[in-house]
């Protein structure tokens, strides 16, 4: 009698129970990589922001000195409330534009491949870079008013939004261009035998097939907006200044990345401690925000 020959199930499970007995040896590096690299790192800082320390050897824990301190802080307060805004206002501007400028290159027009690479290119150029081009740009125009870009709030915000959309605009259209062109055209042309006009084939086809690149968008904006540091301080370094009755003096376009910068690297190295207590509510408030985000848009995607 002929041996049978083991079946494809057979082969398939001696290939696979190997491989998982062996893919927590192939996993280590990179678990040890990660906690070396990110989670040691991330805890140590949580500590120091309970501490008073001029460097992480001589640290003394002083319970919740630093938070308070942070949260009494003006700078600090004015930072936050500028970069909420801030976000906000970029947001809205740069998954406008990058939306509708996505919509236009998927029509089917001469060239949109050029296109395309001409508006990602910004993306590829340096934040510190950007900011220092832009600055004599706008001190350019602005000299014919007898004001420059650290003169007035006003400007430094409007132009930190030029950067930004400047710089994300062509990024943020690479993953809407994926998502339009992901949608069937079966479901486009029965909208249009069915006799949907353009804004109704837009809001009730389009924008509910392309909810998924629209979460990733809206998610990378919003962290890219309260993260922004090295445009900040290249373009601006946070001047103007205001000075308080108090004799505090705060710099109306500084964020709050380029604030705990600011704080950390102060003459007095006790206020350390307090820079990473404001990195900590930093981290606290993107991951928050972050958390919300994905959870509304969840739900929006579920709805549709």
């Amino acid at each position: 009698m002929k041996n049978k020959k083991p079946s494809g199930g057979l082969r398939s499970s001696l290939i696979k129970k190997p491989i998982k007995r062996m893919s927590f040896l192939f996993m280590w590096p990179t678990i040890i990589c990660f906690c070396i690299g990110f989670v040691w790192p991330f805890l140590q800082g949580i500590y120091l922001s309970f501490c008073k320390f001029r460097i992480t050897s001589d640290a003394q824990f002083i319970g919740f000195g630093n938070y308070l301190k942070a949260i009494q802080d003006p700078t600090f307060i004015h930072a936050f409330w500028y970069t909420a805004l801030f976000t906000i206002v970029s947001v809205i501007f740069i998954n406008l534009f990058a939306f509708a400028v996505a919509l236009i290159l998927t029509k089917g027009i001469k060239g949109s491949n050029i296109f395309r690479t001409v508006f990602f290119m910004p993306n590829l150029i340096g934040g510190i870079v950007l900011g220092y081009i832009w600055s004599m740009i706008f001190d350019g125009f602005l000299s014919r008013l007898n004001t420059s870009i650290l003169m007035e709030t006003k400007y430094g915000f409007w132009g930190l939004i030029i950067v930004m959309c400047w710089q994300q605009i062509g990024y943020m259209m690479i993953i809407y261009v994926a998502g339009l062109q992901s949608i069937p055209e079966d479901m486009m042309e029965a909208a249009s035998i069915d006799g949907a006009n353009s804004w109704q084939t837009l809001f009730k086809i389009t924008i509910p097939n392309v909810m998924p690149s629209i979460t990733i968008c809206t998610f990378l904006t919003l962290s890219n907006g309260f993260k922004l540091f090295d445009q900040n301080l290249a373009l601006t370094g946070g001047q103007p200044f205001i000075q308080h009755a108090d004799g505090s003096v705060v710099k109306t376009t500084e964020m709050l990345a380029l604030n705990i910068y600011n704080t950390f690297y102060n003459i007095n190295p006790t206020a350390r401690g307090a820079a990473q207590a404001k990195a900590v509510i930093f981290f606290l408030l993107v991951a928050a925000l972050s958390l919300l985000q994905l959870k509304f848009t969840r739900e929006k995607e579920v709805q549709q």
